[in-house]
C-alpha cells in the first residue's frame, strides 16, 4: 500500500476482516449519499488481484453484503490459490521445454496433413 492509500485508510477506513492469506479488507466508515460505501483491500505482500479468494471478491464487488464465512464453505471446495501463470509454480504439460522437452510418441491416431495430397 502506498503512502497516500495508507493515509486515506487510516482516516476513512474501517477493517471488515482478513482472509487466510493475510489480506486486510476495508470499507468507508461513513455512508456516502446516493451510493454505497467504498471497499478496498490491503494485500499481504505483492499486490496481486488473484490473491483475493472468491468469498472476499464477491464482497469487494458488492455481490454480497458480508463476506461468506469459512464455516459456509462446502467440504468439496478447495482452498484458494493465487494464479501461478508466469511463475516457476505454473503448470507445464508433458513435453514442455521447461519440463524436459520430451513427450510420448504419437499413438497412430494422428495423421499429419501434407500439402497437395
Amino acid at each position: 500500500m502506498n503512502l497516500g492509500t495508507r493515509i486515506f485508510t487510516l482516516l476513512n477506513g474501517r477493517v471488515v476482516g482478513r482472509d487466510g492469506a493475510g489480506n486486510t479488507y476495508y470499507e468507508d466508515r461513513k455512508e456516502r449519499s446516493g451510493t454505497h460505501r467504498r471497499r478496498w483491500v490491503d494485500y499481504a505482500g505483492e499486490p496481486e488481484a488473484t490473491k483475493v479468494p472468491a468469498e472476499w471478491h464477491a464482497w469487494l464487488h458488492y455481490t454480497t453484503d458480508a463476506p461468506i464465512p469459512d464455516a459456509g464453505k462446502r467440504v468439496w471446495q478447495k482452498p484458494h490459490q493465487a494464479n501461478a501463470t508466469g511463475t516457476a509454480q505454473s503448470y507445464r504439460p508433458p513435453g514442455h521445454e521447461y519440463a524436459g522437452g520430451k513427450r510420448d510418441k504419437a499413438t497412430g491416431d494422428y495423421e499429419s496433413w501434407t500439402p497437395g495430397s
